[in-house]
């Protein structure tokens, strides 16, 4: 009976015209930045942040929470398009989005994220209407040990985010971690890896690396292509609507990102971006037929989506309930929230229960909202496959551009996104895959700051990760994919041996 007090309160919050007014204006925002690269959720919240001082603190943050979720709805946009992630977290969704869009399907693949997006993120709003507390005090007995086992697990399985050898994709994550530890030491605050060049001080821009390896890249890459007449069809409500087969691949992927995503989002720190990557791992590993992953597979793109969606509603648990927030944007919301005079933490449901129920149950109104959005204008963003190459791509160098250097206000970050599309062309050429190095350097840098701290509280003892039951278990998961992972490589060396040795 409390519970559905609560969703009674929450109802009259959300279902006022002044809150699902401002609702409306954040995930019509978020939708729009979502679909222009390298933008993010970050950058807008920031420049509408002075402009939530004129409201009301209820009013205020859901309409931040709006334009939040809103561009992880609209971030795949650009990554089925053009295979432009238009945010971090939609960079997995260019893996499978991008080749249905170049065989035809770009309605259906844009049809079906936005459909998995809303189960995601209604399996995410249960979860914190029914669990928030009972959750937020599981998220918080993790501790370094545990944050450096699953992002090392993470590192690890991304080696089989794309086809072809896992050396190769373990390459790759090497090679990200590497490029995530150019910068200042945050422990010594000393220059690494920088070689003189004041730019790199603060480490290599994200946005910078994402929008080279598959914006820039894909366009090297595709300079003198033909256009596929079949790509430019026009979209109708009939040719969007998936197939038989594919609704029966979309059902389990969906629930399984979704229990994913919301799992990953509660831990602070971790954020959507490793449930993503981490979902779309699960599905290749599940499925029967992972040769499909990387041409065009339905499950390729509604796993991730609905992980993502759902990592961004439930990473409001820790940030409400403990006052952590789960990432840089739930930072900004945290701190949009003590502008109002509020501090979020354990009190917070006790003392704004109308605040914290009205928030939750626009997260369905806000959902419902970007369904009823976001289907009818598919037929317009897949009309963009009908401008001519030698349009389309200069204004994809723009938005770019624009994306990249809005970022951080750096114009050295332009020349490292250009740097990095050659990079990604190379990739192209010799089959490298480019996401296992994003996830590399997305995941490095924490992965590090965690294993300092935890070697800083067992004074340097390695063998404190292995006497607590989760890092144990995690770190055994680890040791066994790299060794299947390596199998290949291992059978080849005992071939070889065997030859070399006479008789």
């Amino acid at each position: 009976m409390e519970l559905l007090d609560n969703i009674a309160l929450g109802l009259e919050t959300a279902l006022s015209f002044r809150t699902l007014l401002f609702c409306f204006v954040g995930v019509t925002i978020g939708t729009f930045v979502g679909v222009l690269p390298g933008i993010g959720a970050l950058a807008a919240i920031s420049l509408a942040l002075p402009i939530t001082h004129h409201f009301d603190p209820t009013s205020a943050l859901i309409m931040l929470a709006g334009i939040f979720y809103g561009t992880m709805y609209g971030g795949s946009t650009a990554a089925i398009l053009l295979n432009l992630p238009g945010s971090i977290t939609s960079a997995v969704t260019c893996l499978d989005g991008f080749p249905m869009a170049r065989n035809g399907r770009a309605g259906v693949a844009l049809f079906l994220t936005a459909i998995a997006s809303f189960i995601g993120s209604s399996f995410a709003i249960v979860v914190v209407m029914g669990f928030a507390p009972v959750v937020a005090a599981f998220a918080v007995q993790f501790s370094s040990y545990e944050y450096f086992a699953i992002m090392l697990m993470g590192l690890v399985a991304s080696s089989s985010l794309s086809s072809g050898s896992p050396m190769k994709g373990i390459a790759m994550v090497i090679a990200g971690v590497a490029i995530g530890m150019i910068g200042t030491d945050v422990t010594s605050g000393q220059y690494r890896f920088t070689f003189g060049l004041s730019g790199l001080s603060d480490g290599v821009n994200l946005v910078a690396i994402a929008m080279g390896l598959f914006g820039i890249g894909e366009i090297l890459a595709n300079v003198g292509r033909k256009r596929d007449d079949q790509a430019a069809n026009p979209v109708t409500l009939r040719s969007m609507m998936p197939e038989r087969d594919d609704w029966n691949r979309v059902w389990k992927p969906a629930a399984r990102g979704s229990v994913l995503g919301t799992s990953i989002g509660v831990l602070p720190g971790v954020g959507a971006t490793l449930s993503s990557f981490m979902s779309y791992i699960v599905e290749k590993k599940l499925s029967r037929e992972p040769q499909r992953f990387g041409n065009g597979a339905v499950e390729g793109i509604v796993a991730p989506e609905a992980a993502n969606n759902a990592a961004t509603q439930s990473g409001f648990i820790p940030t409400l309930t403990l006052g952590i927030p789960g990432d840089a944007v739930m930072a900004l919301m945290l701190g949009a929230m003590m502008l109002h005079g509020i501090v979020p933490g354990p009190r917070f449901l006790v003392e704004y229960p109308d605040m914290f129920w009205g928030l939750v149950m626009s997260f369905w109104v806000g959902n419902l909202l970007l369904l009823v959005l976001n289907i009818p204008l598919i037929g317009l963003w897949v009309r963009m496959l009908s401008i001519p190459y030698h349009i389309l791509y200069p204004m994809i160098l723009v938005f770019v551009c624009v994306g990249v250097y809005s970022a951080r206000n750096n114009v050295f970050d332009i020349y490292v996104a250009l740097f990095f599309g050659l990079v990604g062309y190379v990739l192209q050429a010799f089959r490298y895959p480019a996401a296992p190095l994003l996830l590399g350097f997305v995941l490095g840098p924490g992965m590090e700051e965690y294993l300092r701290r935890a070697l800083l509280l067992s004074r340097g003892d390695f063998w404190a990760f292995m006497e607590r039951p989760v890092s144990a278990t995690l770190l055994v998961a680890s040791a066994l994919m790299l060794l299947l992972a390596l199998r290949p490589l291992v059978k080849v060396l005992i071939k070889r041996r065997r030859a070399a040795v006479p008789g």
